[in-house]
């Protein structure tokens, strides 16, 4: 059997879980929609701009992911005999200081001279932006998808298997009720470390510096505070959460097929998690991600009548996010803003 491929046995007396095939595919969603959704927030809250290039951003890094790891292969030309997951995680990170660099310098040259211009105006100069990286990156993927060179393939660990356990083989997967591919393990694991990053963040000086921006520039300003370099310094960091959220959708099973044209329009399915948890919350961010991860994926999973049709899944978080703005437009944990006449 190819290493990695999950081949059922007809012999097999253990049945798969809907529900643990449900939460799994949940999980995997929500992380993908809370690392989308941070980085959308971590721009927001610092200049109060919408960002509709996040998707294009996104795009972006993934396919600079897959150019550093598998298309050029550094730096694991230099690293022979290295065990493989050290040379992709390494060359992830090359990727994404680049991806850091260009959201630097994409912010410098669109946004930074509009500074003072209405947020509508921002906004809309972040929409031409989205237009531009996309069909920038699209030009360079090209018609087939590119692969991510990623060292976890399709590997599947077993849950709820006839041992009583977890297999990790998986020429025995089939023994097992509920099979979770490593990549959602890495997935959850990371997005983990990148919450906990950007805690830590919050509490630096560069991050209260953040902060401060977000409540009142001028003030920021008069305190000595370089909003200039807040604002890079957030469209870095909004540059590299796009770029992960990328990896994400572009690892099996979502996309075993590596980063195509699609990857940038998958992006925008988290704008539901972005309102329901709230456009400047960094908790709203992650807790809207995994609620609209488990809302998609259990529509998707027990909403499938005839006469529904197949796609009701993906309809749901949007029909979340109409009802949250009708009853609480600045979403969960959103700050409420109040204005007398």
């Amino acid at each position: 059997m190819t290493p990695g491929l999950l081949i059922l046995a007809q012999e097999s007396t253990v049945v798969p879980s809907e529900l643990g095939r449900m939460v799994v595919n949940a999980i995997s969603l929500g992380a993908i929609y809370a690392v989308l959704a941070l980085g959308f927030v971590i721009i927001f809250k610092a200049t109060q701009v919408l960002n509709f290039a996040h998707g294009a951003l996104s795009a972006m890094g993934a396919f600079l992911i897959a150019y550093f790891a598998a298309i050029i292969n550094v730096p694991g030309r230099w690293m022979e005999g290295s065990p493989e997951w050290l040379q992709w995680s390494l060359s992830v990170v090359f990727a994404l200081v680049v991806a850091a660099a260009i959201g630097m310098a994409l912010e410098r040259m669109f946004l930074r001279p509009m500074v003072g211009e209405a947020l509508f105006v921002l906004a809309i100069v972040t929409l031409g932006i989205d237009i531009i990286v996309r069909a920038i990156t699209n030009d360079f993927i090209g018609l087939t998808p590119r692969p991510m060179g990623d060292p976890f393939g399709l590997k599947i660990v077993g849950l709820g298997c006839e041992n009583g356990g977890f297999i990790g083989n998986a020429d025995l997967i089939e023994l097992c009720s509920v099979r979770v591919p490593w990549t959602t393990v890495f997935q959850i694991s990371l997005t983990v470390i990148l919450v906990v990053a950007v805690a830590m963040f919050f509490r630096s000086r560069t991050g209260i510096a953040m902060r401060a921006t977000a409540w009142d520039q001028e003030v920021a300003r008069a305190q000595g505070i370089s909003v200039g370099r807040i604002f890079a310094t957030s469209w870095a960091i909004g540059a590299v959460l796009a770029a992960i959220g990328g990896l994400f959708i572009s690892l099996f099973p979502r996309r075993p097929s590596g980063v195509d044209s699609f990857t940038a329009f998958f992006a925008f399915r988290a704008f539901p998690a972005i309102i329901l948890g709230g456009l400047d919350s960094v908790l709203g961010a992650i807790v809207g991600g995994f609620a609209i991860g488990f809302a998609e994926s259990a529509a998707s999973s027990y909403l499938t009548f005839d006469w529904l049709g197949t796609g009701f899944g993906g309809v749901v978080p949007y029909i979340v996010m109409l009802l949250v703005l009708l009853i609480r437009p600045y979403g969960l944990f959103g700050t409420e803003e109040i204005r007398r006449v």
